[in-house]
């Protein structure tokens, strides 16, 4: 049962809309392979390229064949950036250099790091204190020639700082226009303005992202179900396939398409982004409030990334004299959801490694936590979360080993 849930926990993933779970219901039972020849499976294959354009609509791409559909952003993010880099090296040996951040989701981390086991080299560019990008550092590892794949997320999942994919991206193609700019934006599309039509001509173009190659994102971080995923790939850019076998989505994933799913995700886009201006300042409302009761109740208590852009959904705090595990089981105890960070690395107790790239002291890395909403989060429920939060925590720090109760402050 989950009516009595808080669940604030959207960018690990998030609840399938009503209308969603309508739309999968009815194309469940419409079975047929959409690559088969019959009039049934004609239909659908005609209703699965419409899906296809709504998707490539709401993402602002040119063509609709530019959308391939996948199983997740973790298989997008291996496509895009392998698939970059083998076509840059069969046409030019040398170009063979990756750039990244040291704050990606693991599906970019690790697909960078074992490319760099492999003796490719990878550029990684680090963050300032308040998440921001270091933009001198990335400039200086852009090399005409030999940079193949730039693969830099729009929003860190655990802190919800934006980076500014418009002015990296154009700056990438301003030094060299064969170098392929992929961006995972699974935690920003249906929440953030997104427009691959369109080429940035100053650094305030929010949403400009006319010079992005390549593009990832997750049916389940918008409130379609898990399994499905989409790949935006430019007509036109160098790409080698990922997977093996048919001739699915024109030769670029092989694969029966897995109808359902992508026309939940179609029907989650158009109602995400029917009222999304409205939506996201609502919910960004609601952040800023849980965010400042947090700061006013809370003594020693540090918000990541504040000062920086961030998305509106996502609040992280790390807490002075706290041990995370267990402020996590009392939430949970007292029915709400929250997490230490990436729903993918939550289960290590290494300290996260965006808040070690941000050099968050170590007294609170290991009581850091994030809430992220969703346009279903309620302020009843942000004024309860709030509540627990506060109780927990000074629960907490009464025996802990790192707080001393009576001066109120962090044992040093």
């Amino acid at each position: 049962m989950t009516e009595n849930w808080i669940y604030l926990d959207n960018n690990a993933t998030t609840k399938v809309a009503p209308e969603v779970v309508e739309t999968v219901r009815d194309y469940l039972e419409r079975y047929w392979n959409p690559s088969s020849m019959y009039e049934p499976a004609l239909q659908l294959a005609r209703e699965l390229d419409a899906a296809r354009a709504t998707v490539a609509n709401a993402l602002g791409a040119a063509n609709r064949d530019e959308i391939v559909f996948t199983s997740c952003a973790t298989e997008s993010n291996n496509a895009a950036i392998v698939g970059a880099l083998r076509a840059a090296i069969k046409a030019n040996p040398k170009r063979r250099r990756i750039i990244t951040t040291r704050v990606e989701h693991p599906a970019v981390l690790e697909v960078c790091r074992r490319l760099e086991k492999d003796g490719y080299p990878v550029d990684w560019i680090g963050v300032d204190s308040k998440g921001a990008l270091d933009l001198r550092a990335y400039v200086q590892a852009l090399r005409p020639g030999e940079t193949a794949v730039v693969s830099i997320m729009h929003a860190n999942n655990e802190t919800g700082v934006i980076f500014p994919i418009e002015k990296l991206s154009r700056i990438a193609k301003q030094t060299d226009a064969k170098i392929a700019f992929h961006v995972d934006a699974t935690q920003t599309v249906a929440k953030l303005p997104i427009n691959l039509g369109a080429a940035p001509v100053a650094d305030s173009d929010r949403g400009a992202f006319g010079y992005v190659d390549m593009l990832s994102f997750s049916g389940h971080k918008i409130h379609a179900p898990k399994g499905v995923g989409v790949l935006y790939l430019k007509r036109g850019v160098a790409f080698e396939r990922f997977m093996i076998g048919g001739h699915q989505e024109k030769g670029r994933r092989a694969g029966t398409e897995n109808v359902p799913y992508i026309m939940g995700l179609a029907k989650a886009l158009e109602l995400d982004l029917a009222d999304l201006p409205d939506a996201s300042a609502r919910i960004e409302r609601l952040r800023d409030r849980l965010q400042a009761g947090i700061e006013e109740r809370v003594p020693y208590v540090v918000v990541n990334g504040k000062g920086s852009p961030r998305t509106p959904n996502t609040l992280n705090v790390a807490v002075y004299g706290a041990e995370g595990e267990a402020i996590l089981a009392l939430m949970s105890a007292n029915g709400v959801c929250v997490s230490s960070g990436s729903a993918c690395t939550s289960g290590s107790l290494e300290p996260s490694h965006v808040l070690t790239a941000m050099k968050v002291p170590s007294g609170a890395l290991q009581g850091n936590f994030r809430f992220s909403l969703s346009r279903y989060t309620t302020e009843s429920e942000i004024d309860r979360a709030l509540e627990v939060f506060v109780e927990v925590v000074a629960t907490i720090r009464k025996t802990s080993s790192k707080w001393d109760d009576a001066k109120c402050e962090p044992i040093s």
